[in-house]
């Protein structure tokens, strides 16, 4: 029987930072005294994101470098790898966040060989199991390790799915893929049975036949699929390539090279951006940036670029660009299509009821060279909008209160599928769909969908051409099982606010005694970039504008298109002079301040944003204080200098 070799000593992850100092000082501890463990580790506290320039062994030298005890960052480059530790024990959720294969990655290369923690986070036990860093929620084996114990493989796999405890006993889904990817064949469409979930049916259209997986997979199993569309950006490219490269060799064959597109859409503002500055990370970055070019061109993939200030100055309209969740919303997501990206916000796209889901680097690798996609099979989830949204209450008000919701909080939907139904999604627009299902990140979940319907092929035909008809199979059956139906009377909504340092830390503006005063604020990201989000900033800023009204002294506010088509859509519609007005810094599309890597973040521990992406985890803005709303409440706050509704704003002004 072969043993997982555990040479080191075990890190606990606590809330305490005394505890924190004494372990990288080298004294050991037990459970019992590093209590409570810290929950909800997010992927940017592993690895933060400024420094994911390095896909190699440098990465080791960063881990943990953005986790938070208390307000303490124990944590310096070389501690975790120089601690001499095997194993990281931790709470609820761990690794929150962004799909980045580098955070468990820098853990391997730090010497760590199994996690322990109460619950993972769906995309980074994935990302672990396809590099063979083994993973497990039975704190029984701490006193066991502790006592010197060798632990059997066979036992830390036991109660995984077959195919993940055939990957990681492969030692990785490459090494995996060697041996048993050989034969993949599609499996016929099953016709007749069972009632299914809109998300079911089109998994099963997609679903791919291997020695080691079912035919038509239950939730919990293993399974592979073939994706309509594969996409990557440039923090992940170059590390895809070193490992295929590695695994396989040169030259290097793309499965079905067509079907395969490449974004830079996060680094394009990285000379402004104060992490990778003070880092020394510039260099690194544009390595990073000229290695995917070169991916690109070598394989000849189709690739979308975002524009320095200076190159889009000189541009005649006729780029095309933008983040990349938008952009396969704009030219390439359809109804019933699968769709995977490296990106935990791919899930955006479902918002056109098609599946799309976030995979890690790996997964990406694996996916280029034989064309097939791995997941486990997830529950579906129902959440069920009703009543009418009132006036000045949008998409990211709903989601922030689901997400604030206990059971959310407590992991009800951690690797679920949310499908997103009622009266209030069919009265909702596109863009505002996606704002509900780009979030299902926060929500824990494997990806959200929204059932296509008339909305869908209006926007098909209004923003790109398409004329597409809707098929019969185009929705979930009457009687399909869900784990679970969550019911919100959205009638009773107010703007919500989620608190900093995470996206559950939801509370009604109006229940803030103290209304925070803000420092940055900032309107776009993936979730927050689109035009119907710069709809709600006009609204607000062109209000503003007409009584003589600007940013508030000592207030910063940032305006960044998500795409170059929605900075089309504002430059036809007159926004940017209102923008001017008011005094807002208008960006060129890009992830910027959302990844830390642009205008927007904060470069003081002291300062404070109100912002409109997705997530506020320790490090994500910047050193900052983070709080999370809506397009209107943040475009609202810019002018009142603290946080306010735009109702709010308007009853102050007396109009």
């Amino acid at each position: 029987m072969q043993n997982l070799a555990l040479d080191g000593r075990i890190l606990f992850l606590s809330q305490s930072p005394d505890v924190m100092q004494r372990q990288l000082a080298g004294q050991p501890a037990t459970l019992a005294e590093v209590l409570p463990l810290r929950d909800d580790v997010s992927t940017d506290e592993i690895t933060p994101v400024h420094i994911l320039s390095h896909y190699d062994d440098r990465l080791g030298r960063f881990t943990y470098t953005g986790f938070k005890a208390g307000e303490s960052l124990p944590f310096s480059p070389e501690s975790a790898r120089q601690g001499g530790f095997a194993v990281t024990v931790a709470g609820k959720r761990y690794g929150k966040g962004s799909s980045r294969e580098h955070s468990p990655f820098a853990e391997k290369l730090a010497g760590i060989r199994l996690v322990i923690a109460e619950s993972f986070e769906r995309i980074y036990r994935q990302n672990a199991d396809n590099i063979g860093l083994f993973t497990s929620t039975d704190f029984s084996l701490i006193p066991r390790l502790q006592a010197g114990e060798a632990i059997s493989i066979d036992e830390l796999v036991a109660g995984r799915d077959a195919l993940a405890a055939a990957i990681l006993r492969a030692g990785g889904l490459l090494r995996f893929g060697q041996q048993f990817m050989r034969d993949v064949r599609p499996v016929a469409v099953p016709e007749g049975g069972r009632p299914r979930t809109l998300f079911e049916k089109i998994v099963a259209r997609h679903a791919l036949a291997t020695e080691l997986t079912a035919a038509d997979p239950a939730p919990g199993d293993g399974a592979f699929v073939r994706a309509d569309l594969r996409f990557i950006h440039e923090y992940y490219t170059g590390m895809a390539a070193h490992m295929l490269h590695a695994t396989f060799g040169k030259p290097l064959a793309l499965h079905d090279p067509g079907s395969i597109v490449v974004f830079e859409d996060h680094t394009n503002y990285v000379s402004e951006s104060p992490a990778h500055v003070r880092g020394g990370l510039v260099d690194n970055v544009l390595a990073m940036c000229r290695a995917q070019r070169a991916f690109a061109a070598e394989h000849e993939l189709r690739e979308y670029r975002a524009l320095t200030e200076s190159e889009a100055a000189l541009d005649d309209g006729s780029h095309v660009a933008g983040i990349s969740h938008a952009m396969v919303a704009e030219h390439y997501a359809l109804p019933g299509a699968l769709v995977v990206g490296t990106d935990s916000h791919t899930p955006h796209s479902g918002a056109l009821g098609c599946v799309s889901f976030g995979v890690g680097t790996t997964d990406m690798a694996n996916a280029f060279v034989t064309g097939a996609v791995r997941l486990t099979v997830p529950q579906v989830l129902r959440v069920q909008l009703d009543g009418a949204l009132p006036p000045g209450i949008t998409a990211k008000d709903v989601v922030l209160h689901l997400l604030a919701l206990p059971a959310i909080r407590a992991g009800a939907g951690v690797g679920k599928v949310f499908e997103f139904a009622g009266p209030v999604v069919r009265a909702l627009s596109i863009d505002e769909r996606a704002t509900l299902t780009n979030m299902t990140a926060e929500l824990g979940g494997f990806t959200g969908i929204v059932a296509p319907d008339a909305e869908t092929v209006r926007f098909l035909k209004e923003r790109r051409g398409v004329d597409f008809k809707l098929e019969p199979w185009m929705h979930s059956d009457e009687g399909a099982a869900y784990a679970e139906v969550i019911q919100l009377d959205c009638s009773r909504l107010t703007p919500l606010v989620a608190r900093p340092g995470d996206p559950g830390n939801g509370v009604a503006l109006g229940e803030l005694a103290e209304r925070v005063r803000i420092d940055i604020a900032y309107g776009g990201s993936c979730t927050a970039g689109k035009r119907e989000d710069f709809d709600h900033y006009h609204e607000v800023l062109s209000w503003a504008a007409r009584r003589g009204l600007r940013v508030a002294p000592g207030v910063q506010l940032y305006l960044q298109f998500g795409t170059t088509a929605v900075r089309d859509h504002c430059i036809a519609r007159g926004y940017l002079e209102a923008f001017e007005q008011v005094g807002a810094r208008i960006l060129q599309p890009s992830c910027g301040a959302c990844g830390n890597c642009g205008p927007g973040s904060s470069t003081e521990a002291s300062q404070v944003t109100v912002s409109a992406i997705n997530r506020n985890f320790p490090g994500r803005g910047g050193p900052g204080q983070v709080w999370l709303a809506s397009p209107p409440t943040v475009a609202a706050s810019a002018i009142a200098g603290r946080l306010v509704s735009f109702e709010e704003l308007q009853a102050q002004a007396g109009s």
